[in-house]
């Protein structure tokens, strides 16, 4: 009988207490020498390594480390660096990475940094790979073998980690017409080829080779190429072609034929085929079962984790366990959390006692003795019984079926007459999209007042100095539509996951987003309501210093579910109905205040798009109708925004259509201006304001590239259609940057109204 092993597929790099973050921002801002950047790098990988070594883990995943994300890893190791990043370099080293992802300024020009986009429906970012017909490929970049070597040293039991070549090509983008990425395949396989033969030398077993791609509905000619990629570069040593984020039973005609020796499948998705796959798989083949839940904090209900492992063992003996994904996406230690209660600890598992259970489910393995599964579960149990509430699930099938979210305001035809009569609004308005910098002072604030070492009439008259500043700093640029700031908001979801009945806040519990971003965010625990109103005593104190629209800010229920821990014991759309009827007493109220511009931000739309198409429209249909509740029983005058990030706007663009919105703001500034041409293309008719200064980098745009951009943009929307504004909140970015960028927009569009005015 093979003996039962267990592995991760990754651990959350970021530090216990977000060292990672606090190195790079050291580095950016010349605090931090290379050196001391490296080392606290390397503290990090080996306390990681330490820590899942101590659990129990028996393979430790290494190179799963990366200085911004692991498809720029991959980018590096590849060496498939865009020319306009060598120009003033010849040199690829780890500030080409942060070029790569941040743009910069060169003695020429601006930069542009390549484009970023969701890992796959998960709210981690990753930066983009580009492809041109002349890309060339070599091995220049070794911190994977370096990363090895240095744990093989400290006498880890070692598993390599490399995404695979099929799925680096397929989340590229060509940057070239008349030709496809795929046409580069064997130019990479032989890097691939050669960074293998040099793992081949080590001590090693297991090559983690991630092909997440094979759990989407792929063409032939996608199909096809895993075949041919994974005949190039075969290996003496053991590849585990590893899956994760879905089933992969559908692609089963193709895995099955490759010439690997392991597959690891997520087997916490609710419709991975197991036995179907233990038939169709070869017997040699190691199957690795993801059965702890690698996206989700929930304690895993171990006694039935190990009837499934009994079950699959009847068709399957040679497997091992792991976690379902790598465990970046979950916070790293439920111990350092002191202000949870007992009872809603004990129904937590983050990276640390995720391992555990881990350990707990091999010793039951081999040692046949279940108490310590029945142990750990038991809360599990308890939770569920507790949060079952048939009032609150009759409410919501109620509202399902008397369809209420369906009830339409005016059409946006008539809609928009009223608005542009009520609001007064030049052509080209300018706006922000909501937040402005959180400096050290803001967040200073916020922790005294957390803390109790401020009063709250103290802390109210603080805030209340910030919205005056911004409010007076917004009137000075002579912007249009003013926001307040959002300065008593630590984040976007978390604000108001404070707010809600139903959310668990964490003191710790971050989660990187993408390169030094971590977001912190709030656990869903049970039914969702309102009690009090959330953003109007801002809002009113705000309209009253101007005589400007003030801009009304929520984010929206589908993004709240998206980017919160969420319940697994009910459904998404559930959630998503009660968070929408809770914000829709917001919006109402804010309303009633007087604020007739209202932007209720949806950038996680296209992230919780199921991976499988069948699956589409059944999502796509209760986040928009979700979103729709929020505000159909405005009044026509009240404008109604929304805000989109970086994503595959062709996947839902009818959505976006059905959402109904007056105006859509889109983080667009490093993708394509000409993304306006989808909209175009589908008789799109309200007013869209794309994005015309990239908040994610450092470099402050010209009057001359905005106005450029500007009349591109007009070629596709209309001139009394078209809204300037940045391409997400600026609270990342510091007041001297914003200032001079706003400057030069509110200059480039007063330029392009006199323009158009002229002829």
């Amino acid at each position: 009988m093979t003996t039962i092993f267990t592995h991760t597929l990754g651990f959350p790099r970021i530090g216990t207490n977000r060292e990672l973050k606090k190195a790079q921002e050291k580095y950016w801002s010349n605090k931090f020498t290379k050196e001391q950047l490296f080392t606290e790098g390397k503290k990090i990988r080996i306390n990681n390594w330490k820590k899942q070594a101590e659990l129990g883990i028996d393979l430790i995943p290494v190179g799963d480390f990366s200085w911004y994300d692991h498809v720029l890893n991959t980018t590096m190791l590849l060496g498939n660096i865009p020319e306009r990043f060598k120009k003033d370099s010849h040199t690829i080293d780890i500030d080409t990475i942060f070029k790569i992802a941040k743009g910069y300024q060169s003695k020429r020009k601006h930069v542009i940094p390549s484009e970023m986009k969701k890992w796959f429906n998960t709210n981690y970012h990753y930066i983009v790979p580009e492809f041109t017909k002349n890309s060339s490929f070599t091995y220049s970049w070794k911190q994977l073998i370096e990363e090895v070597d240095e744990a093989i040293a400290l006498d880890f039991n070692v598993k390599p980690v490399i995404l695979g070549p099929i799925s680096y090509l397929w989340l590229g983008k060509e940057k070239e017409e008349n030709f496809h990425r795929l046409d580069l395949l064997t130019k990479i396989l032989h890097v691939y080829k050669e960074i293998i033969s040099e793992l081949e030398k080590r001590k090693i077993t297991w090559i983690q080779i991630e092909e997440p791609i094979l759990t989407l509905d792929l063409s032939e000619k996608w199909l096809n190429a895993f075949k041919f990629s994974y005949e190039f570069i075969k290996s003496s040593k053991k590849i585990l072609l590893t899956t994760y984020f879905g089933n992969v039973y559908h692609n089963i005609e193709t895995i099955k034929e490759l010439p690997v020796q392991g597959l690891h499948v997520d087997i916490t998705n609710k419709n991975c085929n197991i036995n179907s796959l233990c038939n169709n798989i070869p017997k040699k083949w190691l199957l690795s079962l993801g059965i702890i839940n690698g996206r989700n904090i929930w304690k895993t209900n171990l006694n039935s984790a190990i009837n499934t492992i009994n079950l699959i063992k009847k068709n399957k003996n040679n497997i091992c366990i792991g976690t379902s994904c790598s465990l970046i996406h979950v916070p790293i230690d439920l111990s350092v959390e002191n202000k949870i209660s007992k009872t809603e600890k004990s129904w937590l598992s983050f990276a640390l006692e995720k391992c555990h259970e881990l350990f707990l489910l091999k010793t039951a393995l081999i040692t046949s003795n279940h108490s310590l599964l029945k142990k750990w579960s038991k809360p599990v149990l308890s939770r569920i019984k507790l949060n079952q509430n048939k009032k609150r699930e009759k409410e919501i099938e109620t509202f399902q079926t008397n369809k209420f979210y369906k009830y339409k305001k005016s059409p946006y035809s008539i809609r928009s007459l009223e608005q542009k009569k009520h609001l007064k609004l030049p052509i080209l308005p300018i706006t922000t999209i909501g937040s402005f910098p959180q400096t050290e002072s803001v967040r200073k604030l916020r922790l005294d007042f957390k803390l109790k070492n401020i009063s709250s009439n103290d802390y109210e008259e603080k805030i209340k100095e910030n919205i005056k500043k911004i409010i007076l700093f917004q009137e000075s640029l002579n912007i249009d539509v003013l926001v307040h700031g959002e300065v008593e908001r630590n984040d976007m979801v978390e604000y108001f996951g404070e707010q809600l009945n139903g959310f668990l806040i964490t003191s710790n519990g971050w989660v990187q987003s993408y390169g030094s971003r971590c977001v912190k965010p709030p656990i869903i625990i049970s039914d969702i309501s309102r009690s009090k109103p959330m953003t109007i005593k801002w809002m009113k104190y705000a309209q009253s210093l101007t005589k400007k629209p003030i801009k009304g800010m929520l984010t929206g229920p589908v993004t709240i579910l998206c980017w919160s821990f969420i319940r697994d014991d009910i459904k998404k759309s559930q959630v998503a109905y009660q968070l929408a009827l809770a914000l829709q007493d917001e919006v109402l109220d804010l309303e009633k205040i007087g604020i007739n511009i209202i932007q209720i931000d949806e950038p996680a739309l296209r992230e919780g798009l199921p991976l499988r198409k069948q699956s589409w429209k059944n999502y796509l249909n209760w986040a928009t109708e979700s979103f729709r509740l929020t505000y159909y029983k405005t009044k026509n005058e009240t404008q109604i925004h929304t805000h989109m990030c970086y994503c595959e706007f062709n996947d839902i663009i009818e959505a976006i259509i059905k959402l109904d919105v007056d105006v859509i703001t889109l983080e667009t500034s490093r993708s394509d201006i000409k993304l306006l041409k989808l909209f175009q293309k589908h008789k799109y008719s309200n007013e869209i304001g794309p994005g015309f200064y990239d908040i994610h980098s450092s470099t402050i745009p010209t009057i001359e590239s905005i106005q450029s951009t500007l009349e591109t943009a007009l070629k596709y929307i209309s001139i009394n259609r078209l809204w300037v504004n940045p391409d997400c909140g600026l609270k990342t970015r510091n007041w001297k940057e914003i200032q001079q960028s706003l400057e030069n927009i509110v200059t480039a569009t007063k330029n392009v109204r006199k323009k158009f005015q002229k002829i």
